[in-house]
């Protein structure tokens, strides 16, 4: 994948706690364990977003309208 440089502000006392681990070898370096929190980040902001659309779903709607389409594939199946 290809990577490219970024600058970002950080909080010393951030940045103290993120070369600690560093340093003990949790991570390799600083862009690692920044480009790990990201990740993580994004994950979960996308998992949220799955869960407040599907929040926003009518269940007997959902329902009613998977229950109509098993029924369509039922009758399609050959007889044996």
């Amino acid at each position: 994948m290809a990577k490219t440089k970024i600058a970002i502000s950080v909080d010393v006392s951030i940045l103290n706690e993120l070369d600690f681990y560093v340093k003990n070898h949790k991570f390799i370096n600083r862009s690692q364990a920044i480009q790990r929190a990201i990740e993580e980040i994004l994950e979960k902001m996308k998992k949220n977003r799955l869960a407040e659309e599907s929040a926003k779903l009518d269940p007997d709607f959902e329902k009613a309208l998977a229950e109509e389409g098993l029924s369509q594939d039922v009758e399609a199946w050959p007889e044996y």
